[in-house]
């Protein structure tokens, strides 16, 4: 957990790690419009063009980004603005592989996430434990682990608070369990 001053100064609540606004953006942009990202994310929008299901587009990767980081303002985590945005801009990057190789999104969403963040020049990159923290979060997205760090079970959560489920014309035609579903407004 990325953290302004120690957990222990302030009796384990900290603020967000802060990163200037200008390294943010430059590294949300670098994501975005990495050759490997905008082929992926492409082959996305063309697969789900008639999917009556959640789509796992841009409005979704933003709502879920945004509900992570108002989830981490009002716990508080501490986690970098940086980390849940980038994590939640990657997470469903692999869902294409899914659909056409059947490789479950999460794993191949990691790979493709792993080659994006390397690929980010120093001056923006990544720790190489922030990268691990992001892909191991994509990696745990789906299925929720026992022993799941921050970022990964604030991004699992995100994920599922960002479906309205509850508004969903084809809630009752959707393979996801009744326990996963989002079938109310949550606080």
């Amino acid at each position: 957990m990325h953290l302004t001053h120690p957990p222990e100064a302030d009796g384990g609540r900290s603020a967000p790690k802060h990163t200037p606004d200008g390294l943010l953006s430059r590294r949300l942009s670098f994501i975005r419009r990495h050759p490997l990202y905008v082929s992926s994310y492409q082959r996305l929008l063309e697969l789900e063009q008639d999917r009556i299901f959640c789509r796992h587009q841009m409005d979704h990767l933003l709502d879920v980004a945004r509900i992570a980081y108002i989830l981490n303002l009002e716990t508080p985590l501490g986690l970098s603005r940086d980390l849940i945005y980038a994590a939640a801009l990657l997470h469903d990057i692999g869902k294409s592989r899914q659909y056409e190789e059947g490789i479950p999104h999460e794993i191949a969403g990691a790979e493709i996430a792993r080659q994006i963040l390397s690929d980010m020049p120093p001056e923006i990159s990544f720790t190489t434990e922030e990268q691990q923290e992001i892909l191991m979060a994509i990696r745990g997205h789906r299925r929720l682990r026992e022993h799941a760090g921050p970022l990964e079970s604030l991004l699992y959560r995100s994920d599922k608070m960002s479906r309205a489920c509850f508004a969903c014309p084809a809630e009752s035609e959707c393979n996801w369990s009744n326990e996963k579903k989002n079938m109310e407004i949550r606080l």
